[in-house]
């Protein structure tokens, strides 16, 4: 039987915050709230995936079964596969800044990094969560100046949270991980490959 889904605790009310993108105001957009995603936008699949750097099911996901996914739908064109912050701990709301202020093309990597690594930087005995995140920010090519600056950065901490808290009101996503195929069929629980494959094709 799969284990239930990583619940994320009510939010707090009256929270505001800059918006998913930016550009309110003219302003630009921020770079960092840009989609990150694999695969062509084309496709006639989309898949999105709301995880948390901490959630213990989406690392089981992302080391057993994104592999397959990533190599027999999203590298062969038939998934668009789309990233979506949803931290269940300041914890993981720490490590999605870090990981959105990376350049885009280090996103996937560091992400899946962290994911694999979850039970040394994360949940260590006798470890600093933030002093792991450190290094390993430090490995993807940030400097120590960076990783502070992120860390104190507001705005981007609330537009996460602000993001998360959409997709609880909209589609009342409350745990990790959870998928939604063309914005249409929602599974909140860990999918085996089979699992995913067959969702996939039955909207192909």
């Amino acid at each position: 039987m799969t284990p239930p889904p990583r619940r994320r605790p009510p939010a707090p009310a009256g929270r505001g915050g800059a918006g998913w993108g930016g550009g309110r105001g003219g302003r630009a957009p921020d770079p960092r709230l840009a989609i990150r995603a694999l695969g062509n936008p084309s496709a006639k699949v989309h898949v999105e995936e709301w995880f948390s750097l901490t959630c213990t099911h989406c690392a089981r996901f992302s080391e057993e079964v994104f592999p397959e996914v990533r190599s027999k739908l999203i590298d062969t064109g038939k998934v668009y596969y789309i990233f979506r912050d949803f931290p269940l701990d300041q914890v993981a709301l720490s490590a999605a800044m870090i990981a959105r202020s990376l350049p885009g093309d280090r996103y996937e990597a560091f992400v899946l990094a962290l994911l694999a690594s979850q039970d040394r930087w994360a949940f260590g005995k006798d470890v600093n969560p933030q002093d792991e995140l450190r290094k390993m920010a430090a490995l993807a090519g940030m400097s120590a100046d960076l990783f502070q600056q992120t860390l104190a950065d507001d705005k981007l901490r609330h537009a996460i949270m602000d993001e998360e808290d959409r997709a609880q009101a909209q589609y009342k996503i409350d745990g990790t991980p959870t998928f939604r195929f063309n914005d249409k069929e929602q599974v909140s629980q860990e999918l085996t490959y089979e699992q995913f494959a067959q969702k996939v094709e039955s909207l192909s």
